[in-house]
């Protein structure tokens, strides 16, 4: 779960990256959405203390995809949707990885073993 200062524009980011990735949204009420699959769950949240969200420092989300060309288009994806890269596409450690920062500043990282 990530928490928001904008869940309207948050939850239009994530919609928006998550098209066509086999992820359904399957909440959406209150505070909270949530997106998920067999295998996966993530969340978008206003802090339920009412204090501002914030990220933290070395947090970060990992997403595996099944290839070089998903983690490529879902880079470029959230950047051309308001996301920020922190690392271009490239092989890390045997992997190939790309790093960008969603619109409340929160790291996401898609990846692949498929290199």
């Amino acid at each position: 779960m990530f928490g928001t200062n904008n869940k309207e524009k948050a939850v239009a980011f994530y919609d928006d990256l998550f098209d066509g990735c086999g992820l359904n949204k399957i909440h959406d009420q209150g505070r909270m959405t949530l997106w998920g699959n067999e295998d996966f769950m993530f969340a978008i949240a206003e802090p339920f203390d009412e204090n501002p969200a914030s990220n933290g420092n070395g947090t970060m989300l990992g997403l595996h995809v099944d290839s070089i060309d998903e983690v490529n288009r879902l880079h470029k994806k959230a950047l051309d949707l308001g996301g920020v890269s922190e690392g271009e596409p490239r092989i890390r450690s045997n992997m190939h990885s790309a790093y960008i920062r969603d619109l409340d500043n929160n790291k996401v990282c898609f990846y692949t073993s498929n290199a």
